[in-house]
């Protein structure tokens, strides 16, 4: 799942008017330029620097670039200045670090790719761990799995895998840290015929919140290989991870963008999708999107194949689209052709709701929620008001056979709504945030009174948006994830740094 407003707002920011910040720029510039900042040297980060095993790692300190990439995040509210940040190049001197930060009760955030929400999820105001250094993509032909540093975005492993002719189950768009989706989930293209990111994980490095590392599989540590799957960062920081591939020819696909005089035929074809296509190999993702006002529909179509099978996509090629760039091209060309980041330097939320059936009512409700939404919110600050519609087969959570900690059941799966609103001013986050509060519950509702058995289903964590409970999002897992999080880690060092907390 992802921030479908992506799709359609490299070209309509010239028509609408909005201005969306360039992503390397922002609060943090303010924050970490000046003679004043330069000087500043934490004890903390002194500590930590003058403890550094390896001289490839490296503290930084407000006033210097790679401080502001450690701590840029695509979202504007995700960004914090911290007081340094650190980019550790072995898993030891992590082990370092956390020993020290547990010890002095400092705050940390940790960074993968930046891609969370959030705020302070991965954002600091003490210690910001940046895993850059962790870039290696490892592939070993003869267990078919590689070993990817945490450090990367999934574009980066998708393009060291093709010459090898293998691929795994990663993000749909660019952009994207190993991070959320093999601790988090990972809703893919490629999730119909292999399950979720996390069923992927064969093996984790994890430094330990007391400083140790270690390898987690489900042989050698099982109730940490169950709560890595699912339950992020409560564990300690993972540095690499081991994730089976899959071979991958040439695919077919790309985005379809629509006018809102067709917005009712595009509805009618994907209610027409989700009701007949089972095949695992064909996917499709959607989004109706208000941006500064402007409606327009971005449609991505997907066969995992050069061509797919006669007729499973014409009604959806047949309808008059704005935009049709569809075609047999590579894995990485079609994950690339999508714009990268066109959201970045928003502030920004997501919420999602489970659906049984996609049919043509519930599909019009969602066009709803997006009109009243849109034009709700244009007064605080929303440029963009996406609601996405995600189509999965319920055979998705059968891909793995030992459970994990999100999904806590795996009996059915589910197509998702997904939302995304993004606003520039801090003033209307409140507003924002009970706005999309009170859209998830009306959407859940309306559904229920249709009859849908989605009252209970697990809120995916990487879309929940702030406050959103544990049970919501884990369910029963939830004392086993807290016995096995107060097992690892009884100094409490993980609770110093930002997340849904066990």
């Amino acid at each position: 799942m992802v921030a479908f407003a992506d799709l359609s707002l490299s070209f309509l920011t010239g028509l609408s008017g909005l201005t969306v910040r360039d992503a390397s720029s922002g609060s943090l510039d303010a924050a970490c330029t000046g003679n004043t900042q330069l000087e500043v040297r934490s004890t903390v980060c002194s500590q930590i620097a003058a403890a550094l095993t390896s001289s490839s790692s490296v503290v930084y300190y407000p006033g210097s670039a790679q401080y502001i990439k450690d701590n840029y995040h695509w979202a504007a509210s995700s960004n914090q200045a911290s007081q340094c940040s650190f980019e550790p190049a072995t898993a030891e001197d992590v082990g370092v670090a956390l020993r020290i930060l547990g010890q002095t009760q400092t705050p940390f955030g940790v960074k993968s790719g930046g891609h969370a929400t959030n705020a302070g999820f991965s954002s600091t105001s003490g210690v910001e761990i940046a895993l850059y250094s962790f870039s290696d993509v490892v592939y070993n032909s003869t267990t078919q799995t590689a070993t990817l540093g945490m450090g990367l975005i999934w574009d980066e492993v998708y393009v060291a895998l093709e010459p090898y002719g293998m691929t795994v189950v990663g993000p749909k768009i660019t952009g994207i840290g190993i991070g959320g989706i093999t601790l988090g989930g990972g809703y893919s293209y490629l999730t119909n015929q292999y399950g979720l990111g996390i069923d992927s994980v064969v093996a984790y490095e994890l430094v330990m919140p007391n400083g140790t590392v270690a390898d987690i599989t489900e042989s050698t540590e099982p109730d940490l290989f169950f709560a890595l799957r699912g339950g992020f960062n409560n564990f300690g920081i993972v540095t690499t991870v081991t994730v089976n591939t899959h071979p991958q020819s040439q695919v077919w696909g790309g985005l379809v963008s629509y006018s809102q005089n067709q917005w009712a035929a595009a509805s009618s074809a994907i209610a027409n999708f989700s009701a007949n296509v089972t095949d695992p190999k064909a996917s499709m993702y959607n989004a109706y999107n208000y941006i500064s006002g402007v409606p327009i529909m971005a449609n991505i179509l997907f066969y995992d194949a050069p061509t797919p099978p006669e007729g499973m996509f014409d009604e959806f090629l047949a309808i008059p689209a704005i935009v049709a760039a569809v075609s047999t091209r590579s894995y990485v060309d079609l994950v690339q052709s999508l714009p990268l980041n066109a959201t970045a330097g928003l502030r920004t939320v997501f919420s999602s709701v489970a659906m049984e059936d996609v049919t043509v009512p519930v599909l019009d409700m969602i066009v709803n929620e997006t009109t009243f939404w849109s034009k709700k919110l244009a007064s605080s600050s929303a440029g963009i008001v996406t609601y996405g519609v995600d189509v999965f087969l319920p055979t998705i959570y059968d891909h793995v056979a030992s459970p994990t900690a999100y999904p806590p059941s795996r009996s059915q799966g589910y197509s998702f709504i997904e939302l995304f609103y993004g606003w520039t001013q801090s003033n209307y986050d409140s507003t924002i945030f009970d706005a999309v509060s009170a859209s998830t519950q009306h959407m859940l509702q309306s559904l229920v009174n249709d009859g849908q058995d989605v009252a209970g289903v697990a809120v995916y964590p990487n879309h929940a948006p702030p406050n959103t409970s544990l049970e919501t999002m884990y369910g029963d897992n939830v004392p086993r994830l807290q016995a096995i999080k107060n097992a690892v880690d009884p100094d409490n060092v993980m609770a110093l740094t930002g997340g849904w907390k066990f």
